[in-house]
């Protein structure tokens, strides 16, 4: 029996969407830092799971935003929660960890996004909760109270303790998934691995590696946009703009003597050649675009001016199995 459908992965931003949705393709396609709000577009992966094509849909953590680009993105991430076939609800025992016990973790308190989260997914709705980084805790019997306190935010829905970055323990996230998903045959080429374009990643790439390497409102404040992009038989030629707000933090992103942006394009080209598996010519420049989050405008011109969307965009020139 054929299965195929949309999952969409919400939750909190930092608890581990993009890198589940990694370990799940077995490939680094979304970019990962420690800085929360890391992912601002939704980003499909399609997974080929026993009998069933399941296409994972990572989405923007909901947040209390403080600005329109915020606003935006949690606009996003409920339009996919909204329409999706299943809901794959990532959370994580990081409450448990600040208080040291789970019999300690109020949690309607500490888990409050949560059940403002399913609020919006109808009771009829396939519902995964994936507890992760459950590989921080030693003593896995100090789970047990936390689980349980959970598994009342959803009593329908399947828990499942895990750590998005071990393979065995995302198969059986998997596992779960794919029977609730609705018959049918696959939507998708068997090779495609995702709907968005190679020039998007070559962009988030360009972002991944700012957000890594600065620190303070620098990482939240940059936008990537490519100015060239051409593909040539020996290398792709890339020529991009890293946009900030602030002059201040364009002289931090430079650095002293230019340093700062010439390791970032070194390792910013680095990735997007494990991506290409071609020699890349990457050449970055800093703009200033002031207080850009809030400008309706500027939100546009940098690619964030779409609001929500179907559950599953429409196919494009994407990145193939075994390109990333």
């Amino acid at each position: 029996m054929q299965r195929s459908g949309s999952v969409t992965l919400v939750g909190r931003t930092n608890v581990g969407k993009s890198t589940f949705l990694n370990t799940a393709l077995g490939e680094p396609l979304a970019i990962v830092s420690s800085r929360p709000q890391t992912t601002r577009d939704p980003l499909l992966g399609v997974v080929i799971w026993n009998d069933a094509e399941i296409a994972l849909m990572d989405c923007p953590g909901f947040h209390k935003p403080k600005n329109e680009l915020g606003t935006r993105m949690n606009a996003v991430a409920k339009d996919h929660l909204i329409h999706s076939d299943v809901v794959l609800l990532v959370t994580d025992i990081e409450p448990m960890l600040r208080t040291g016990k789970a019999r300690e973790v109020n949690t309607q308190k500490a888990y409050a996004e949560e059940l403002e989260i399913l609020a919006d997914v109808a009771e009829d709705r396939p519902c995964v909760m994936l507890i992760n980084k459950v590989d921080k805790v030693r003593d896995k019997g100090l789970l047990l109270p936390l689980l349980s306190a959970i598994g009342q935010i959803r009593p329908s829905a399947s828990i499942v303790p895990a750590s998005a970055l071990l393979r065995a323990d995302v198969e059986r996230v998997l596992d779960v998934l794919a029977p609730l998903l609705p018959e049918g045959p696959p939507r998708f080429n068997s090779e495609t691995l995702t709907d968005r374009p190679v020039r998007y990643f070559a962009a988030e790439y360009i972002r991944e590696r700012v957000m890594n390497a600065t620190a303070g409102e620098v990482p939240f404040a940059v936008a990537v946009t490519l100015d060239e992009y051409s593909e040539l038989p020996a290398v792709t030629i890339i020529k991009a703009t890293i946009c900030v707000e602030k002059e201040g933090q364009k002289v931090i992103l430079i650095g002293r003597g230019g340093q700062k942006i010439k390791e970032i394009g070194i390792l910013s080209r680095q990735r997007i050649e494990g991506l290409l598996k071609k020699k890349v010519h990457l050449e970055l420049f800093v703009k200033t675009r002031k207080y850009w989050r809030n400008n309706k405008s500027d939100l546009q011109d940098l690619g964030y001016g779409n609001q929500g969307g179907d559950s599953l965009p429409a196919p494009q020139p994407s990145a193939k199995r075994g390109c990333s």
